[in-house]
């Protein structure tokens, strides 16, 4: 451990207030160290504790095929499959709860299980009954093809030669602030149809490259026997999602986005697990004490809004499946981080659910915080930053807990990055239930600058979840119908499209600009991508219809989408360019509830949005900090974006100085000079100040009208 917590005491630097809740952290941090000090002990340490697939599920022994399971309560147990023409093989119960079955390979040197044989597990229940399960820790499981509602089979997974995944390419550096494209592999074909790993590599992957994120974060890769739960129904957490491919088809998208120089992360799903007993991990739930058991009991052990199973995040064999888990992403998939799913409902005994947080620290620290849970999420942030220094951790998280994103030797909990939830959230309320006229400035800027000082977050517009059936994306609320009839370029914009494609590229560049010190779109938004989201099931007729993304709409160069996905590669290229996600400085100078507008700076740019529903000011007065001479960077305005081309680009801008130099007070919205510029109604301008001397900045404004 790197500093003591009774020493260091780093987040009560940080933000004092949390020197009241001190006997809480104290008791978390302990809990950490006593768990920490366990591990060095009596498991080998955090190597070894973490690498249990190396001793459980299916691993090679001198020339034999070992299975091992951990199930204490059985009375016995069988492993079935292919190889044994599903005839009971007997495990041998060991210490611990522990079964174990080894099998001798062939005089021919044939493995006794073979590889892509199918098996399951039989155990004897304390009443005497048999049932039939998946192995707690397989790599693969899949379905009879063809048949409805057939139950999974586990699938031993162990190519040799040329079916095993050679790498190529190795992990790219981790970027200093992640532009993230979320994609959902299934739905990522414009067919109606269940896309595959190699589908998504072959064609997704360059639009992203294309685009200029360095991120991908993959969703639905953890097997779950029920697609529509949008991956988040896990039933094997070890298995990679069979509808899309194989293992090693995975391994192949992983590495071609490595190749493209693109990290990618993973939605891991360690907040609840399905409650399908016949496919997944709760079918070793037989009813047995906690101390036995995966998971809590009773109504602890169950999210009921979710309908799922809750981890007991306390029990050991628990904590080695989980972390196990984490490292064998890492390690076998070559994955660069996770966000984990589901945080709120991990941190606190009352998961969030019909719980208001108004950010009063009495609601993060005391009896209904879930202490086990933050210890796991303690050792996890530790384990994977220690292993691999490169790894991004996400927390998805709606309270807002203090010290989620602060690191875990100053007594934090030690994610990266939390996800920014409120801001897509006011954004839809806007959309759904106030009129243009009536946003206020200052309830968009509240919104996306409300967050911890030190602990970071990925700023996004609109969530995934928002378009599921019942709603729609963000351009659909903007536009509507005449998403069908009103974006083709040789046709004037009607006033409902043009609005819409206005105010989507504001969104999301106000979004980026002052939201976070990273960024996010769910694969299709970047350009607007209509309707909603709904997954096959019996009440749509099985349909595909709506669960893909219709790339073919900004392909054709006669459609408007084309505009808004130009304009999200100048978002990522403006970032890469002045790095100003990374950047701390960031200053809202003025919110203008009159005229409509918000200024400010991030990092070396001054960002000016003018929300006024028709007003343009042909001279408007603007606050900055540095003085000199000032250049448009970014215009959405620009033809280029599907704008007006109302404002020049071949004009450079110079400060006057404000107020009496030394009283800050006289200074004009509280920066030391100001430009006059012209603002175009409902669009956005981006202006960089132009150095010294020789040379110019190379402008990505878009050409002059």
């Amino acid at each position: 451990m790197r500093a003591h917590f009774a020493n260091a005491m780093d987040v009560f630097r940080v933000d004092p207030q949390l020197e009241r809740y001190q006997k809480h952290l104290q008791h978390r941090w302990k809990a950490y160290e006593d768990a920490k000090a366990r591990v060095a002990k009596d498991f080998g340490g955090m190597d070894a504790f973490s690498r249990g697939y190396d001793t459980y599920g299916f691993t090679r022994e001198r020339g034999c095929v070992v299975y091992r399971e951990w199930c204490p309560s059985a009375k016995a147990v069988q492993l079935i499959g292919d190889f044994n023409g599903w005839n009971a093989s007997w495990c041998e119960r060991k210490e611990f709860g522990v079964w174990e079955l080894k099998l001798a390979d062939g005089a021919d040197g044939r493995r006794a299980i073979p590889h892509a044989s199918r098996v399951k597990v039989r155990i004897q229940k304390p009443d005497g009954t048999w049932v039939d399960r998946i192995p707690a820790w397989i790599a693969w499981a899949t379905v009879e093809q063809g048949k409805m509602g057939a139950k999974y089979d586990g699938v031993v997974w162990d190519p040799k030669g040329d079916q095993k995944y050679e790498w190529r390419n190795t992990r790219p550096k981790k970027p200093q602030s992640p532009r993230i494209y979320e994609s959902h592999v299934g739905m990522s074909s414009q067919d109606p149809k269940v896309a595959t790993y190699r589908e998504y590599a072959e064609q997704v992957l360059p639009r992203v490259k294309a685009l200029g994120y360095n991120t991908i974060q993959l969703m639905a890769i953890m097997e779950h026997a029920y697609y529509a739960s949008f991956g988040y129904h896990v039933t094997n957490p070890f298995a990679v999602s069979s509808r899309s491919g194989t293992p090693e088809d995975l391994k192949y998208l992983v590495d071609t986005a490595h190749g493209m120089g693109i990290s990618v992360l993973m939605d891991v799903v360690h907040s609840h697990a399905s409650k399908n007993v016949d496919d997944g991990i709760a079918g070793f739930d037989l009813g047995q004490k906690e101390e036995d058991n995966y998971f809590l009991l009773g109504e602890k052990g169950y999210h009921s809004l979710w309908d799922s199973k809750l981890y007991n995040f306390g029990n050991w064999e628990v904590r080695r499946y989980l972390l196990s888990n984490l490292r064998w992403w890492m390690e076998e998939y070559q994955f660069d981080g996770f966000r984990f799913d589901g945080i709120t409902s991990m941190l606190y005994h009352h998961h969030g659910i019909n719980v208001g947080f108004s950010g009063n620290y009495e609601e993060y620290f005391g009896m209904n915080t879930d202490v086990d849970a933050c210890v796991y999420l303690m050792l996890a942030n530790d384990m994977l930053h220690s292993l691999y220094p490169d790894c991004t951790t996400i927390a998805e998280d709606v309270s807002g807990m203090p010290t989620l994103c602060r690191p875990v030797h100053e007594g934090g909990i030690g994610f990266d990055y939390r996800l920014a939830m409120a801001i897509p959230d006011k954004w839809i309320q806007l959309l759904k239930h106030v009129r243009d006229e009536d946003w206020s400035m200052l309830d968009i800027v509240t919104t996306l600058c409300n967050r911890r000082y030190t602990e970071k977050c990925v700023a996004y517009a609109e969530s995934h979840d928002q378009a599921l059936v019942g709603d729609k994306t963000m351009a659909m609320w903007l536009m509507d119908a005449e998403m069908y009839t009103g974006m083709s370029v040789f046709n004037e914009a009607s006033p409902i499209v043009d609005r819409g494609m206005s105010l989507h590229k504001m969104i999301r560049m106000v979004t980026m600009a002052f939201g976070g010190d990273g960024y996010l779109t769910f694969m299709g938004n970047e350009f607007g991508h209509p309707e909603w989201i709904d997954f096959p099931r019996e009440g749509n007729g099985w349909s595909h219809q709506h669960a893909r993304r219709q790339y073919n709409l900004v392909d054709d160069q006669n459609l408007r989408y084309k505009f808004l996905n130009d304009w999200d590669r100048a978002m990522q290229e403006l970032d890469k360019k002045y790095g100003f996600l990374n950047s701390s400085h960031q200053i809202i100078s003025s919110h203008d509830e009159k005229d409509k507008v918000i200024i400010g700076e991030r990092g070396e740019l001054l960002f000016v949005f003018n929300f006024h529903v028709s007003n343009s000011y042909r001279t408007y007065k603007v606050g900055v900090g540095e003085p000199g001479k000032w250049r448009l960077v970014l215009d959405s305005d620009a033809w280029d974006f599907g704008g007006h081309g109302r404002i020049p680009h071949d004009c450079d801008y110079f400060t006057q100085p404000e107020g009496v130099p030394g009283k800050p007070e006289t200074n004009f919205n509280d920066r030391p000079c100001s430009i006059t510029l012209p603002l175009a109604s409902r669009s956005v301008q981006i202006y960089a100040r132009v150095p010294e001397g020789p040379g110019s900045l190379e402008a990505v404004a878009g050409p002059e009208p």
